[in-house]
């Protein structure tokens, strides 16, 4: 699994050198902020459920079209498969704040996503906007503190721009 301590260690593997100081420092800074990403990833595991099912709900308000026979959301177990690509999204953003890279999103939930997606005829922006919903529900102090909540906004930017 891809974190800031494994891939410091390849990079100055592969370059046939030990880790520098300017590699030291950067798994410094992510061990400076584990707490936070820690905060972020328990706060975002007691609240999974909810905070998945008010981003699935945004995403479909947002294009109701969806929702049309044919479409991507027109039955019970494509909206059900809808939701769990969202909860799958925000698990693997935990796991991600957990590990403190972005390991289980690169092998997990980017990997091939848009060939999936194109081969299904899914279109992207739906998840776009619920995981900018996602996103911007978060409050400081309310739902976490203000770093935990940079770690999150961080790791959903980063599924976001993959699936821009």
């Amino acid at each position: 699994m891809k974190s800031v301590v494994t891939t410091v260690i390849a990079a100055a593997d592969a370059a046939g050198r030990f880790p520098s100081s300017s590699d030291l420092e950067s798994v410094q800074g992510s061990l400076q902020r584990a707490a936070a990403r820690l905060e972020a990833a328990e706060k975002l595991a007691g609240n999974l459920d909810n905070v998945a099912k008010e981003a699935y709900d945004a995403c479909i308000s947002k294009y109701p079209y969806l929702n049309n026979t044919g479409e991507a959301n027109s039955t019970d177990t494509f909206k059900a498969k809808c939701l769990r690509d969202v909860k799958h999204y925000m698990r693997l953003i935990s796991y991600s704040l957990v590990v403190g890279g972005t390991g289980p999103l690169d092998e997990w939930g980017i990997a091939g996503q848009r060939e999936v997606y194109r081969a299904l005829n899914l279109p992207t922006a739906p998840y776009v906007a619920a995981l900018s919903f996602a996103r911007n529900r978060g409050c400081a102090p309310r739902d976490m503190s203000a770093q935990a909540l940079t770690e999150y906004n961080a790791l959903v930017d980063y599924v976001i721009n993959s699936l821009s």
